[in-house]
């Protein structure tokens, strides 16, 4: 009897539950549909309100903008 025939024969009376390898085929395939369905319901969960007013109104983009003008284009040296 070969290693082949004796696995065949021993798997052959188990119901397919009992088979160790349908469950590393499954199992794989079982935990990235658990593992999206985590990272979904935490993003939702986590989501940041919309904005709907422009952020202007509270705060001045003034330094912001004269910084990234003045980092585009720098003085020359004199």
């Amino acid at each position: 009897m070969t290693a082949a025939s004796a696995t065949a024969s021993i798997t052959e009376n188990l119901p397919w539950w009992r088979v160790g390898m349908v469950w590393l085929v499954l199992g794989g395939p079982a935990a990235v549909v658990l593992a999206c369905i985590v990272t979904v319901t935490i993003a939702v969960k986590g989501a940041e309100p919309v904005l709907t007013t422009q952020s202007t109104e509270k705060f001045s983009d003034k330094p912001a903008v004269q910084g990234r003008n003045h980092a585009a284009t720098p003085t020359a040296p004199k």
